[in-house]
C-alpha cells in the first residue's frame, strides 16, 4: 500500500514573497513602535510640564500662605497693641470721669449749700418781716405766724413743706418762700391745700389763701400770681411789700 502525500516545495518565488511580507510587517511594527515611543515621549513631556506647573503653584500657594500667616501674626500683634492702648485710654478716661464726677458732686453740694443758704435767708427775712409787722392781708389781721411745717397725707407720706402760715379765727394764708420765684412755683403752691387740711384738721372750716414770697420777682411771674389769685410778697428796698388784690380762696 502506498502513501501519496503532497508536500509543497519552496520555490524561490515563494521565499521572496515571504521575505517581502515579513519585511513589510517588520516595517509596520517599527512604525507603530516609533509612534508609541513618540507618544510616550510627548506624554512624559506633558507630565513633566504639569509637574512643573503644579510645583510652581504649590510654591506660590505656600508663599501666599506664609505671607498670610505673617500678616495674621502682624495683625494679632497690632490688635494686641490696640487693645492695650484702648485699655489704657479707657482706664484714663474712667479715672478722669471719676474725678469729674467727684468735682461735679462737690460743686452740686456747694451750689446746693448756697441755694439752701439763699432759701434760708429769704425765709428768715420774710418771717421776721411778717412777725414784726401787723400781719395784715387784704384788710384782715392775723394773730398767729407758723414757720416751717412738714405736711403728710393720710398714709403718713410726706407731701411737702409749708414755709410760713398766717392764721386767724377764720382764715389761713399759706406762704411759699423762694429766693427767686419761678413760674412752676405758681402751680406747685396751689396743690398744698388738701395736704394742709389733712395735717391741720382743726382748720377744716377756715378759708385758705396762698402767697408767694421772694427776694427776686420777674414781672411775668408776678402777673401770673395775680391772675391765679395768689398774693405777691417781695422785698422793696428795706421793706416788705404785699400785693394781695384779686386773691382767690382754695
Amino acid at each position: 500500500m502506498s502513501n501519496n502525500t503532497n508536500i509543497s516545495e519552496d520555490t524561490p518565488e515563494s521565499v521572496w514573497a515571504f521575505l517581502r511580507e515579513l519585511a513589510k510587517n517588520q516595517a509596520e511594527t517599527d512604525r507603530i513602535v516609533k509612534a508609541n515611543a513618540l507618544q510616550m515621549a510627548e506624554n512624559a513631556l506633558q507630565m513633566s510640564e504639569a509637574k512643573r506647573v503644579l510645583t510652581e503653584m504649590f510654591a506660590e500657594t505656600k508663599q501666599i500662605v506664609a505671607a498670610n500667616a505673617v500678616q495674621m501674626a502682624e495683625n494679632a500683634v497690632q490688635m494686641a497693641e490696640n487693645d492695650r492702648i484702648l485699655t489704657e485710654k479707657f482706664a484714663a478716661t474712667a479715672q478722669q470721669m471719676a474725678k469729674t464726677d467727684r468735682h461735679i458732686s462737690r460743686l452740686e453740694k456747694q451750689i446746693g449749700g448756697v441755694s439752701n443758704s439763699y432759701g434760708s435767708f429769704a425765709e428768715e427775712y420774710f418771717y421776721n418781716s411778717l412777725k414784726q409787722g401787723e400781719k395784715i392781708f387784704f384788710g384782715e389781721k392775723f394773730d398767729k405766724l407758723i414757720k416751717s411745717e412738714i405736711m403728710q397725707d393720710e398714709n403718713n407720706q410726706t407731701k411737702g413743706e409749708l414755709d410760713l402760715i398766717l392764721v386767724n379765727g377764720k382764715l389761713i394764708v399759706i406762704i411759699e418762700v423762694k429766693f427767686k420765684v419761678r413760674e412752676k412755683h405758681v402751680e406747685q403752691i396751689t396743690r398744698k391745700a388738701k395736704p394742709f387740711r389733712i395735717k391741720f384738721p382743726e382748720y377744716q372750716n377756715h378759708k385758705i389763701f396762698f402767697g408767694l414770697a421772694s427776694m427776686v420777682f420777674d414781672e411775668e411771674v408776678q402777673k401770673k400770681c395775680i391772675e391765679n389769685g395768689i398774693a405777691v410778697i417781695k422785698q422793696l428796698g428795706d421793706i416788705c411789700v404785699i400785693h394781695d388784690e384779686n386773691l382767690k380762696m382754695f
